[in-house]
């Protein structure tokens, strides 16, 4: 794969191609045989087209055409012990053809948490605004020289701005756990990806968070930035692990063994 901005690269192609990725990264982080492991552990495929209610969501505010052609959504009041109700899926499943299929409850759920989305002003016009979702934007890194990737869930390219949607259970702790998740090591990371491929940094990086529980009735949603602090902790980060990706790659070796420590509260009690 060449350096680029790519529109039409598809999931499959992205995920099964050539270039490192952030999610990539955060395997190296931990131990860089995890990376070796991932690309060869099969995956079971029943579980893996089990509902991912994030997906769901991402999809339908992003990609709606692939939440149409992934999702269905099966009958309401439909037991499966009775007899209307056997009927009523029988007929409903008649009419898949291959999708995974989500309760009525679930696609009520689904449904009102893109309505509260869409009720944000500032959330409605960046989904709204004319970008690219999914496009893939591919690129060498300087100190390194390894081919790197990301995939942005939307690029808004006039107005200079990235858009990532995040699903969380909880919205009061996201402003903690974005640092467990790495969220600035993807900003940073993806920031640069973008420079590199359009000649300057994105005007902004903005994350979109969705909470899937309810909170005072409605399922809360918030639009957040990194500091610069937050930013350059994740660029430093992010080089790190670029810099061990491709040390492993010229010697062809990766080191498996990780190291526990004690947790911060375990260490008062000594």
């Amino acid at each position: 794969m060449q350096p680029g901005y790519y529109r039409d690269l598809s999931n499959e192609a992205y995920h099964g191609g050539d270039g490192v990725s952030k999610s990539q990264l955060d395997l190296i982080a931990k131990a860089p045989a995890l990376f070796q492991w991932s690309k060869a552990a099969p995956e079971d495929p029943e579980k893996k087209k089990a509902l991912d209610l994030g997906d769901a969501v991402h999809a339908l505010l992003l990609e709606p055409d692939r939440y149409t052609a992934e999702y269905a959504v099966g009958p309401a009041d439909a037991p499966r012990n009775t007899k209307a109700g056997k009927e009523k899926w029988e007929e409903f499943e008649s009419t898949l053809t291959g999708q995974t299929v989500l309760s009525a409850e679930d696609g009520r759920k689904i449904g009102l948490i893109r309505e509260s989305v869409m009720a944000h002003p500032h959330a409605r016009f960046l989904l709204e605004t004319q970008g690219d979702s999914e496009a893939s934007i591919y690129w060498n890194d300087e100190r390194e020289g390894v081919l790197c990737r990301c995939r942005p869930d939307k690029t808004i390219e006039r107005l200079g701005w990235i858009l990532d949607l995040k699903t969380t259970a909880d919205m009061s702790k996201f402003a903690r756990s974005f640092y467990d998740y790495r969220y600035h090591v993807q900003d940073s990371y993806y920031s640069d990806g973008y420079a590199a491929h359009f000649g300057e940094a994105p005007a902004a990086f903005v994350f979109l968070v969705v909470s899937t529980s309810i909170e005072c009735g409605k399922y809360p949603v918030r639009l957040f930035t990194m500091d610069f602090e937050a930013k350059a902790a994740g660029r430093t980060e992010y080089h790190r692990n670029i810099e061990v990706y491709a040390d492993c790659l010229r010697h062809n070796e990766w080191p498996a063994i990780e190291t526990l420590t004690l947790p911060y509260w375990a260490k008062d009690k000594l």
